[in-house]
């Protein structure tokens, strides 16, 4: 089949309605940014500034100071909770997907069916009976807490991706595995999960990416300031009389950090295994 190439004044206009669409997408991010470089003052200044007259760090310097705007601790209390969501979310979303994937039994479409309803729930109805829960568990106001929440979100996910990705995995590659002696659980594990592997990558980052931007569970199932993830941070900069929006945007710039370089180098997992895991369903 022949492909159409785009030349002359039509590759034009979509080169414009491209940088058009990047503009807006980029815009919010840019007045981030530029927010957390001005001072008080100027942000409530109209008409407002397009950069920074006067150039301010201090939004920046007040978070690698001690105390509650700490940086680097809400950093690490972030990657130790996204870390153990997307453990827990890899190791329980690998074999269960792979189960739905190969073998048809009683139950299968209601399963699938209520990780999809999973999806779809708000997290507001759910904060209460995991409250009841973890508490009951003597894990309120611990990672743990967090973490398990957390990972609620990402196997989900994982399942319904992973399951797609087994799917289109011939069946033929298992079955010369069996014949060359190697066990179901050998063959599983040296042969689908390496072929899969962009698959298993990209649920990997996503459940990690989910645990990195919560906030309600952060929020609610840890009360001590020092164990909270770095979204729950931005309400130190929320006061009873005021909002110090240079060090809340400036936290915000931080934050996305982590996530932005990810996505620079993970991009080619993300793009292969969302790609091929939609082969076959």
């Amino acid at each position: 089949m022949d492909e159409k190439k785009i030349t002359g004044k039509m590759n034009i206009v979509l080169c414009a309605i491209s940088i058009l669409v990047l503009v807006i997408l980029l815009f919010p991010l840019f007045w981030t940014l530029i927010t957390s470089l001005k001072t008080e003052k100027e942000i409530f200044q109209i008409p407002p500034t397009w950069y920074p007259h006067v150039l301010n760090t201090r939004s920046y310097a007040a978070q690698i100071e001690t105390g509650d705007f700490n940086m680097f601790k809400s950093f690490f209390n972030s990657f130790m909770i996204s870390s153990g969501a997307m453990l827990i979310a890899v190791v329980l979303a690998v074999p269960a997907s792979y189960a739905i994937a190969r073998y048809r039994f009683v139950g299968r479409k209601a399963m699938l069916l209520g990780f999809l309803v999973t999806q779809m729930l708000p997290v507001s109805v759910l904060l209460t009976p995991m409250f009841i829960m973890f508490r009951n568990m003597k894990m309120y106001n611990t990672w743990g807490a967090a973490i398990l929440a957390d990972a609620t979100i990402g196997i989900p996910f994982s399942v319904l991706i992973l399951k797609n990705y087994f799917a289109s995995i011939p069946k033929a590659l298992e079955e010369a595995a069996y014949i060359d002696g190697c066990t179901r659980m050998s063959a599983f594990l040296r042969i689908l999960i390496p072929v899969a592997k962009p698959g298993v990558v990209v649920c990997a980052i996503f459940s990690f990416l989910y645990a990195w931007g919560d906030l309600a569970y952060g929020m609610t199932f840890i009360l001590d300031q020092e164990k909270r993830p770095i979204t729950a941070g931005i309400f130190n900069f929320m006061g009873q009389y005021g909002t110090k929006w240079s060090y809340l945007t400036a936290f915000a710039i931080v934050a996305i950090i982590p996530v932005t370089l990810i996505f620079i180098f993970m991009q080619k997992y993300i793009i292969s295994g969302m790609t091929n895991g939609a082969v076959k369903g």
